[in-house]
């Protein structure tokens, strides 16, 4: 398996089964080291890069922040040092929660992220420009071209082509690791694209940034290609694109079935039967699947259901989401009293 696909396919799902040699295997007999204790090595690291390192912001603010010639831009990284004439550059560090640079947006952040095993988190990202098209959502598809690469600076994968991605792992659906996930969640998509002559396909005023994270969000203790185990990792991005899922094919966008809007699809389920929304075929749990409670008649001239009446036929739109038969504000999908259903008996 040639290298780039490889080490995309670990971005896609964070941890890897593949198969090789005997002499390849991972000693899985070994314990995984302290979370707490793993993390506190990691952010010194990635502190120490963010306060001598800085990137190529100068390039950027040739221009305007949403300029045509933006659109192009990418990320590099370089130290600062008296030895390649930067040791006046501004350092990452120093655009922490501040506009360093005069007349951009530029800006080092950070979030609190908590994993599933209770330990907390500084995720570290630069918003070199946040982006003026859509907001993503975790249970969405993301579409960015990237590059990953350690604190020494060696890449370990990417691609100029921007190519989709689940942000969410569930089932055979693999998502990306949860530090990139949650710094991805804080930028938005283009607002255009254009075709160029030769077929290269411009996007418009998306999203371009950075992303510094610890390994307990990333990879942790899982060695890959280029990547030791415990090692912290960096990705430049630029966010152009997002896609809906429908994790459970009953015609709600994943994200939409995220009824309390907090980023999070496994704590929404409106029949408490253990099954979350998003992977949930009849959510309400009266009997009836989401997708057939979608009742409207889409063409009153053709006889669907064979009655000898053309208008009393449930065809459906596409969109349960649009069909309430008690007028309760509550869609059919979600409310039991509504049980009607478009397929006849």
């Amino acid at each position: 398996m040639k290298i780039r696909n490889f080490i995309t396919l670990t971005l896609l799902i964070g941890l890897i089964v593949f198969s090789c040699k005997d002499d390849d295997l991972v000693d899985t007999s070994i314990p995984d080291r302290d979370r707490a204790e793993v993390y506190a090595e990691d952010i010194i690291e990635i502190e120490e890069y963010l306060s001598t390192h800085f990137y190529n912001y100068e390039e950027f603010l040739t221009n305007s922040e949403y300029s045509d010639e933006n659109d192009s831009f990418s990320i590099v990284f370089d130290t600062i040092s008296s030895e390649n004439g930067t040791q006046d550059k501004i350092s990452l560090m120093d655009m922490l929660d501040n506009n360093a640079l005069d007349g951009s947006s530029n800006v080092l952040r950070s979030k609190e992220v908590e994993d599933s095993s209770g330990q907390i988190y500084t995720l570290y990202y630069l918003v070199v420009r946040e982006g003026l098209g859509q907001s993503l959502h975790s249970l969405d598809k993301a579409i960015v071209s990237y590059r990953g690469t350690v604190s020494t600076g060696d890449s370990f994968d990417g691609t100029p082509i921007p190519i989709p991605f689940n942000l969410t792992t569930f089932g055979s659906s693999a998502g990306v690791v949860e530090g990139f996930k949650e710094g991805l969640l804080e930028f938005k998509t283009s607002v255009a694209f254009t075709e160029q002559p030769n077929g290269e396909i411009i996007y418009d005023d998306h999203g371009i940034g950075a992303i510094f994270i610890p390994s307990g969000l990333g990879y942790f203790s899982q060695p890959l290609v280029g990547i030791d185990s415990y090692t912290p990792i960096f990705f430049t991005f630029n966010l152009v694109d997002r896609n809906d899922t429908d994790y459970d094919l009953d015609n709600i966008p994943s994200h939409l079935e995220d009824l309390n809007d907090n980023q999070d699809g496994y704590d929404d389920d409106t029949d408490d039967d253990g099954l979350n929304n998003f992977f949930d075929n009849d959510d309400d749990g009266d009997g009836v699947l989401t997708r057939d409670e979608d009742l409207e008649d889409m063409d009153l001239l053709v006889d669907s259901d064979g009655d000898g009446d053309p208008t009393n036929d449930k065809d459906g739109d596409g969109n349960p989401l649009n069909d309430d038969t008690d007028m309760d504000g509550t869609p059919n999908y979600l409310d039991t009293d509504d049980t009607e259903s478009r397929i006849q008996d």
